[in-house]
């Protein structure tokens, strides 16, 4: 199994302990989040949490694809983040990622990075609606938002659970997470607008981050909301139909 890595420039001094964590990181390391889909460990780095993502062994086209075809989501993820924190837009510091190929099939892949400490993520903000400066917050995030469009950036994992909120004396930090499906382009109003899509289905905070988005672009309120909407509405109705198809074929495969 052959292994290829980069490793930041500000961080090759660190290169056998990334080495180390990489190879021992079944019996290493503390488990952090959800362990779902892919594995998140925590590692100690002189007194710095370095945060390690171990993306699962695609399935077997993915495997060929990313072989020769594709850059695997650890590599996405750590060039897309050194292009954020290029743009001055918040991401925990990519440090390093590495790659397992055999001749024909990519196998394993890790993304580190920085451990970014937060208050909250925007997901509070969907459950919550009492928590702190609530709309100040909101209207916050929305600016964040259109900071991306602005400099061209179409975050295509735009949900509640990838943007990390820090409180900065009296203002918010945003820091976005889960790096690896983004563009990088010229981006078109119906386009800005259907990147809420995904994240709430709570009228009220449609009409707070419409507002805030129509102000920031000079757009009519109107325009910006029944277009933010229309665009939730149409996710959603997507998201139940797969998760009543899911369920149909797991009753189908128990009878």
């Amino acid at each position: 199994m052959k292994r290829t890595k980069s490793i930041h420039k500000d961080y090759k001094v660190h290169e056998a302990f990334f080495d180390d964590i990489i190879s021992n990181f079944d019996s290493k390391g503390e488990h952090f989040g959800n362990q779902d889909r892919n594995s998140l460990k925590l590692f100690d780095l002189n007194g710095k949490t370095v945060n390690v993502k171990s993306f699962r062994v695609p399935n077997f086209i993915n495997q060929v694809a990313y072989r020769f075809f594709r850059k695997s989501k650890a590599q996405r993820s750590f060039e897309y983040g050194n292009w954020l924190k290029s743009l001055n837009i918040g991401t925990p510091q990519p440090l390093a990622y590495y790659e397992y190929k055999s001749l024909l099939l990519f196998k394993k892949s890790y993304y580190i990075s920085e451990q970014q400490d937060c208050d909250l993520t925007y997901r509070e903000l969907t459950t919550d609606f009492n928590y702190p400066d609530y709309d100040n917050i909101l209207r916050a995030f929305t600016r964040f938002t259109y900071k991306l469009h602005e400099k061209d950036v179409h975050f295509l994992d735009h949900s509640p659970g990838n943007t990390l909120i820090k409180k900065t004396g009296d203002s918010y930090e945003f820091y976005l997470v889960d790096l690896n499906r983004m563009e990088f382009k010229d981006l078109d109003f119906e386009t800005r607008i259907k990147n809420f899509s995904k994240l709430t289905t709570h009228k009220p905070m449609i009409e707070t981050m419409s507002d805030e988005y129509a102000k920031c672009s000079g757009e009519d309120y109107n325009k910006v909301f029944n277009l933010m909407w229309s665009y939730t509405e149409a996710f959603q109705n997507r998201y139940h139909r797969k998760r009543r198809l899911k369920n149909k074929l797991k009753f189908w495969k128990k009878s």
